[in-house]
């Protein structure tokens, strides 16, 4: 088949499969007792061999990135980080009681939101309530997100002297055509010298996020991106498809959608991205991820331990992820929660003095093998079968999986299956596969996704 026609076909609406099952199918209400016994066993197990990773959703911004499908709250009254910080450390103390154990953090993650909303000082009380409690894995990551616009020398230091070595700030696109449109102005001297700053002071990793499939957009924009962004030298870059999801962003509706890049330019684009990294030394890991050859994350590849999060692609495994915050997920690795969306209802359940989890999912022992199936194929392109799930490959996953062979993106026989170089480009299709709860839905679930390109 064509690759134009490979494009056309595969070019539908699936998960990004940062969990499974993928929250569509998690139930609402979740059993609360339930859930704090989940983590109890994790912790127990687990705090001791493989330590805690921990992600803090701080959801504050100033202004509204209209390409943005996060969980935000959008002010400018920073009288608003206190209260937040205290309610985050208040169930941060109800996680507290559920461990038997000074818990040993691996792995930190403040994400957002904009982290950097936040001033030093707060974000340091945040921190200080944690850490000063806790015990510090010695292979410990500690990253963060950052906005080039409101990232100071301040906010580096601090968090440097915490034990942060990792900033991945948002770029996304440097073409101020594109920039007015999607209402993020950020001049490339700010990206600039935040990547700098965090160069002086230690930082060890620098990550851009670029996104592509942003209104306006052409593949001279798009070159001339990248071809700046590769000039400051960072060490990772995650290069993003749009995902263009209206119904469920209300932010994305403040565009035109006629000023969007159809399908085949978009390709066009990844395709461009894909040789530009090639011919600057840097390597594709799973996902939308490149990165230097001399990355953690590169060798990870290589040796078969890349892990992926909530929080993206790692080296640290954990069992136990704890979120914290507004809409914040958790994994036990049997269990997924999340929190409260809304802050009222985030603040509300906090001061009843239970947890804010609204949603989850106990996954079955078959959940559990095919949850393994798409972690495989994301961060290691192969995957072996286990016999016990025989009977419902053949019936779900081996009819999706042939006709991915058909198509050349897979190579397939009875105990395995293995991503091809062409295949690179279709690994979310290739993960449905393994979805045994999509493909057992009617088209309903499925079109709240973004489409593949």
């Amino acid at each position: 088949m064509k690759y134009q026609d490979l494009l056309n076909k595969y070019n539908v609406p699936v998960p990004r499969y940062t969990s499974y099952p993928t929250v569509p199918f998690w139930t609402d209400n979740m059993n609360i007792s339930q859930w704090k016994k989940a983590f109890r066993d994790e912790f127990r197990l687990s705090n001791s061999t493989q330590g805690l990773s921990l992600y803090i959703h701080l959801p504050f911004c100033e202004s509204l990135c209209t390409y943005c499908g996060c969980n935000k709250k959008i002010t400018t009254n920073h009288g608003v980080e206190s209260e937040y910080i205290s309610a985050v450390l208040s169930e941060w103390a109800m996680y507290s009681e559920l461990m038997e154990e000074v818990p040993v953090i691996r792995e930190l993650h403040l994400g957002g939101g904009t982290p950097t909303f936040f001033s030093p000082g707060n974000l340091d009380r945040l921190l200080d309530k944690i850490l000063d409690h806790s015990v510090i894995h010695p292979t410990a990551n500690f990253s963060f997100e950052g906005h080039p616009n409101n990232t100071t020398r301040e906010h580096l230091q601090l968090l440097y002297d915490r034990g942060f070595r990792r900033v991945s700030y948002g770029v996304q696109d440097n073409d101020p055509v594109v920039q007015k449109a999607i209402n993020r102005i950020q001049p490339l001297e700010h990206v600039q010298r935040a990547t700098e700053i965090a160069r002086e002071i230690g930082y060890q990793s620098v990550n851009y996020d670029l996104i592509y499939g942003l209104p306006f957009q052409t593949l001279a924009s798009i070159q001339k991106t990248l071809g700046d962004c590769i000039g400051l030298a960072p060490d990772r870059f995650a290069f993003y498809s749009y995902a263009h999801v209206p119904w469920a962003s209300r932010g994305q509706r403040l565009f035109d959608e006629h000023d969007l890049p159809a399908a085949e330019q978009k390709m066009k684009f990844y395709e461009e991205g894909v040789r530009i990294f090639g011919e600057n030394n840097y390597r594709q890991i799973g996902m939308d991820h490149f990165v230097l050859p001399t990355d953690e994350l590169f060798q990870a590849g290589q040796s078969g331990t890349l892990h992926r999060n909530f929080m993206g692609y790692t080296t640290q495994f954990t069992h136990l992820q704890l979120g914290l915050g507004v809409s914040a997920i958790s994994d036990t690795g049997h269990a997924f929660a999340q929190n409260n969306k809304s802050l009222h209802d985030y603040y509300q359940t906090l001061r009843s003095r239970e947890l804010p989890v609204n949603k989850g999912f106990f996954l079955n022992r078959q959940d559990e093998n095919f949850k393994r199936y798409i972690l495989d194929i994301s961060c290691r392109g192969r995957t072996h079968f286990n016999r016990e799930d025989k009977e419902v490959l053949d019936l779900f996953s081996f009819p999706v999986l042939r006709q991915l062979e058909s198509d050349g993106l897979v190579m397939l026989d009875d105990r395995s299956v293995e991503v091809t170089e062409s295949g690179k480009r279709f690994i979310r299709n290739i993960c449905v596969a393994f979805d045994l709860h999509l493909l057992q839905k009617n088209d309903a679930v499925a079109k709240t996704y973004s489409r593949a390109i």
